[in-house]
């Protein structure tokens, strides 16, 4: 029998429907259970690719992920790369969805794909869940598994996996620092000297760090699922389109970045990818220290790395915004994200010009 119906399942938008026929004609024989008449639903959560539901008659359930509409990085969406790392990385890491097939014939979707395992479990948004909410523990559970599991990711020994070939882990920082400018400036709106600004700060500052491990790049509370009775549980860890070999601290990073704690100010607030103002998730220190806790490693630089991690998402955000004004997704959500741009634009300065 199907799964219960996820919150998270909506009807596919409309510009964002594709050829269900010529999806089911191409799978039929490659999967089991995929003979039986398909219908498709669209896990709404994301800004970026796209993910649907797809169910095969009352038998089977899978998921398919695409890139999103419209252009984009080259090096981002990379659908390819993730089926290729989801294929294997549960062999020495639980938390991943395992990947079944990967295309990449245009004809079929207009774009490469892939299909991977549904998975069963609850995703933490801007708001608890009702059966967390009733734990007074649970944002702190919540919180400690997952730094626990970063921590754990990092430790993986990627070579066992064939997997030392992913990325070039010397130099990442500053390709990081210097890619994402470019992707700004194909991005931007408009000139902006605040963004030159925060990007001459990070090209003058890029700590010596020998870490080399992989690297999500793009890891946060809502790109994770919990067990629906055990907040303290992670089912699994998605969006592993730009995983890479690189410096494990830009994940940490990136994590700050879409943290927030009660005294941050309302711009902040309004970024973050999780509950808002709950006192009792873990503070953004106490993910360092836990953090550092875990992996032994020395974490003197992490306003660097928050920055970085700040900066990379205001240039998503522009890279979204970008789409939805040249009419390449009709997402009503988009509409707004030029405010959150100068948010986190204003967020990186105060941050540089704190220290």
């Amino acid at each position: 029998m199907p799964r219960p119906i996820s919150d998270e399942l909506i009807d596919v938008r409309p510009d964002e429907r594709f050829d269900e026929a010529r999806l089911l004609q191409f799978l039929r024989g490659k999967l089991p259970g995929t003979d039986e008449a398909l219908s498709v639903r669209q896990f709404g959560g994301g800004k970026a690719n796209l993910t649907y539901l797809l169910r095969f008659g009352d038998q089977r359930e899978l998921v398919l992920r695409r890139p999103p509409l419209g252009p984009y990085a080259p090096s981002a969406h990379d659908m390819g790369r993730e089926y290729r790392v989801l294929s294997v990385l549960h062999r020495a890491f639980p938390f991943v969805p395992r990947a079944y097939l990967f295309c990449d014939d245009k004809e079929v979707l207009g774009a490469p794909f892939f299909i991977m395992e549904r998975c069963e479990g609850v995703v933490v948004r801007e708001r608890l869940p009702a059966q967390f909410a009733k734990d007074p523990r649970a944002p702190r559970r919540m919180s400690e598994a997952l730094v626990d599991a970063l921590a754990a990711f990092h430790a993986v020994e990627y070579e066992a996996l064939g997997l030392s070939d992913l990325g070039r882990p010397v130099g990442f920082i500053k390709r990081q620092v210097e890619g994402w400018n470019r992707r700004w400036g194909a991005a931007k709106s408009a000139d902006d000297a605040r963004v030159d600004e925060v990007f001459q700060w990070l090209s003058a500052e890029q700590p010596e760090s020998g870490y080399h491990s992989l690297v999500h790049n793009d890891y946060k509370l809502d790109n994770t699922m919990f067990a629906h009775d055990d907040p303290a549980r992670i089912v699994a860890i998605f969006d592993w389109d730009m995983c890479t070999l690189g410096d494990p601290l830009s994940d940490l990073g990136m994590l700050l970045t879409y943290w927030t704690q009660p005294d941050d100010p309302p711009f902040v607030k309004a970024i973050g990818a999780m509950p808002a103002g709950d006192h009792a998730f873990f503070t953004r220190d106490e993910i360092v220290a836990r953090y550092a806790e875990k992996s032994g490693r020395d974490l003197s630089d992490m306003r660097f790395y928050h920055v970085l991690g700040i900066f990379r998402l205001l240039v998503i955000l522009q890279q979204i915004f970008i789409r939805y004004q040249r009419g390449f997704t009709q997402d009503k959500r988009f509409a707004n994200l030029g405010v959150s741009v100068e948010a986190l634009t204003n967020w990186a300065l105060d941050l540089i010009h704190a220290g």
